[in-house]
């Protein structure tokens, strides 16, 4: 088996801090950054940062559905780390200052893939597609956490 990463970056217009807050905010901004791909939201324990478990189901397409359960780690400042118990998945979110009143937000998940042709497929596509499904949560993020900061 193989391993399989995707990774996707955005600069947002929001301090540090304000971004990886909202990232943490699991029972309450979280669940507004989430496109259609994912569904059955629901916060199990905690609800901030480390120490919640998290569920959802994640379409990464028209076949494939992830049912995913999350135990959420802060092992450094401005790091997220979602550890799927249902597989070997496992996204970490890291929030770096980039700039007066800006933050880079870098998104990566990595899991065992499968192996032979079926394996050969995933490693080829499914980083691209669960790229696409990350920016789009990064655009959420930034246009949620850049109209607050005008306030």
């Amino acid at each position: 088996m193989a391993q399989v990463e995707a990774t996707t970056e955005r600069i947002i217009a929001a301090d540090a801090e304000t971004v990886f807050d909202a990232l943490a905010d699991y029972s309450g901004t979280r669940a507004k950054l989430l496109p259609e791909h994912f569904s059955e939201y629901e916060v199990r324990e905690g609800g901030d940062g480390e120490g919640t478990l998290v569920h959802w189901k994640l379409q990464a397409t028209s076949k494939r559905v992830r049912d995913c359960l999350l135990e959420v780690s802060e092992p450094t400042d401005g790091q997220l780390v979602e550890k799927d118990r249902n597989s070997s998945m496992v996204t970490t979110w890291t929030v770096t200052p980039a700039g007066e009143g800006k933050s880079r937000v870098v998104v990566t998940t990595v899991w065992n893939g499968a192996g032979g042709i079926g394996g050969f497929f995933e490693k080829t596509f499914a980083p691209k597609g669960l790229a696409r499904i990350h920016d789009l949560v990064l655009a959420r993020l930034a246009a949620e956490v850049e109209a607050g900061v005008g306030k």
